[in-house]
């Protein structure tokens, strides 16, 4: 999915990862081609356990690929990352701040570590809408605030790239409200912003383009309107008494609609809720519910992951993972001590 121009924000070839456990080798990415483009919001979606936050800690220099290829903006990471991870914000699970200070005074702390201006401070405050709460202590903050003041600490270094790891996880619909406008925000602004995440009909009212994984490999990319158009026009869903199910079927269907069972009703493509009604009662069947069922990303995702289930996680060696994972940790991409230190800081979280 490259831009008109060809360049990409992000893109990797045949990237693979694998983990020992008790039960032998464990395959967290297989082979995996990922292009995200440069401008605007990239949703990276899969089931957990599909490995994406194994790819988003390969991206950053935190874990060892065993085999294949990564770059961002051009430049192979992690070989190269140095010379581009000044372009680069990256929250991959919840950074830390100092309860008892305020928004402002975390910030200029971690802006005087990374050496970034404290010029930006009030600036990412503010492109984050905690203007009128930035005096205020962090211990006081929604999980909301909190995690747009993590997305604040990115923003110091004003970077290019912006690499969010389930961004919403734990927030209340107030929260996830708030993330997803600073999200859609950012790629307005002309960022790129890569989201990890499961909650898809966020990702489809904020995403321009996604890429679903399952089990370590790339099942689909495009933009969000090509792969919900993709699944056709809608569907109308017919519920039925069960005698009349068979009856229903075979009229329809002789009339060139494709009819497929669900559950206890039907579903009906390629006409509307008024005429399938009207067919029906002219034959004096009539329906209990008639429902228009429109494609959208939830399930095009469904229909590509539904048979896919994490391969070989070992739930009896989860934190003998975790130290060989730790193990294969290299030096982190920027990262920073004291609050916030999440690269701008980046932490490393639970694979996704």
């Amino acid at each position: 999915m490259p831009t008109a121009d060809g360049e990409l924000a992000i893109e990797t070839r045949g990237l693979r990862k694998t983990y020992r456990s008790v039960r032998g080798r464990r395959v967290g990415v297989e082979g995996l081609d990922l292009q995200v483009p440069v401008g605007g919001v990239h949703g990276f979606l899969g089931p957990n356990g599909s490995g994406k936050t194994t790819t988003i800690r390969m991206l950053l220099g935190l874990v060892r690929p065993d085999r294949g290829t990564a770059s961002i903006f051009g430049h192979d990471v992690p070989r190269h990352l140095p010379d581009v991870v000044g372009r680069v914000g990256a929250i991959v699970e919840s950074p830390k701040f100092f309860p008892a200070f305020s928004a402002r005074a975390n910030l200029r702390l971690l802006a005087d570590g990374i050496g970034a201006p404290r010029e930006r401070v009030d600036a990412v405050i503010d492109q984050v809408g905690l203007s009128g709460r930035a005096k205020d202590r962090y211990r006081t903050y929604s999980l909301g605030m909190k995690q747009r003041l993590a997305i604040a600490a990115t923003l110091l270094k004003d970077p290019d790239l912006l690499i969010f790891d389930e961004p919403t996880n734990g927030l209340d619909p107030a929260g996830i409200h708030e993330i997803r406008r600073t999200m859609r925000g950012l790629g307005d602004q002309g960022k790129t912003v890569l989201v990890s995440s499961h909650i898809l009909a966020e990702v489809e009212q904020i995403a321009d383009t996604v890429s679903i994984v399952a089990r370590g490999r790339l099942v689909a990319s495009g933009s969000v309107a090509e792969l919900i158009g993709g699944q056709g026009g809608p569907a109308v869903r017919v519920g039925l008494a069960a005698d009349d199910v068979a009856i229903a079927t075979s009229l329809l269907t002789s009339r060139g609609l494709v009819v497929r069972r669900e559950d206890d009703a039907l579903l009906v493509d390629g006409a509307d809720a008024a005429t399938v009604n009207r067919m029906l009662g002219e034959q004096g069947v009539w329906a209990g519910e008639l429902t228009v069922r429109r494609a959208d990303l939830e399930s095009v995702f469904l229909g590509l992951t539904q048979h896919e289930v994490p391969g070989g996680r070992d739930h009896r060696g989860g934190r003998r993972r975790r130290k060989e994972e730790a193990r294969d940790t290299t030096s982190g991409a920027g990262a920073a001590s004291g609050p916030g230190a999440a690269v701008a800081s980046t932490t490393m979280g639970e694979d996704a």
